[in-house]
């Protein structure tokens, strides 16, 4: 982020842009002195690798095939209805995925008043497809590590990260805060007109995740870590 007019500089950059930079330097901090020697590990690399190039493709993929299913076809008009990671990596999420184990990929736009049904049950369903694709995923990497076919080092290592991050990426969007998949769950859910609170909500979003992230992180690994076992109990 950057400004080309005449004095630019720190203070020529909006509020959210000031945000979005003081985050991301706080994020480089946290990971340097928690996560670094991660870089060095394949197996991690490799997991974060798989996480950016299936498991996110696949989670906006579940977003915009369940809204094409619905009647939308917005997904599909903009290119969103494919597998291809390259219509759904974001450059900053991807990085972060390597970074501190969790990101993001390029929102998938959809119209809820073009389905055939009630929109808000519509919300719903399209908001819980994508995390529940990572639940699935999760799944998929218990019953591969629980079956003893992949008993190396290495191999154990990355579906066990692989299995996590999924995990971690279920929790943390279905919290209900903009722009996460679990605000829409949440607007959909609550009665009557939620546009007041749906627009003070996503001007203080992103600050109130990375509050969390950086204050209050056992909302979030709490709830993964008791899911990650869950899934090793019953495979």
């Amino acid at each position: 982020m950057y400004s080309n007019s005449p004095g630019g500089g720190w203070k020529s950059l909006t509020r959210n842009q000031m945000i979005v930079i003081a985050v991301l330097g706080a994020l480089l901090v946290y990971w340097l002195f928690t996560r670094g020697g991660n870089m060095l590990n394949p197996a991690w690399l490799m997991a974060a690798a798989a996480i950016v190039f299936i498991a996110l493709p696949l989670h906006e993929f579940a977003h915009a095939a369940t809204a094409v299913a619905l009647g939308d076809n917005t997904p599909r008009i903009q290119g969103r209805l494919t597998i291809n990671p390259i219509a759904h990596i974001d450059p900053i999420g991807a990085v972060l995925i390597f970074f501190v184990g969790f990101g993001w990929a390029k929102p998938v736009m959809w119209n809820p008043r073009n389905i055939d049904m009630d929109p808000k049950l519509g919300s719903i369903l399209v908001a819980i497809a994508g995390p529940l694709t990572n639940l699935a995923l999760a799944f998929v990497g218990a019953l591969l590590l629980g079956s003893g076919l992949v008993n190396n080092g290495m191999g154990s290592q990355f579906l066990f990260s692989f299995i996590q991050i999924n995990v971690l990426l279920f929790v943390f969007n279905m919290i209900p805060v903009p722009p996460l998949d679990g605000s829409h769950v949440l607007f959909a859910l609550l009665p009557g007109d939620t546009f007041k609170l749906r627009a003070q909500l996503a001007q203080y979003g992103m600050l109130i995740i990375f509050a969390v992230i950086f204050f209050a992180p056992n909302i979030i690994m709490v709830p993964t870590n008791t899911i990650v076992r869950a899934l090793f109990s019953f495979v």
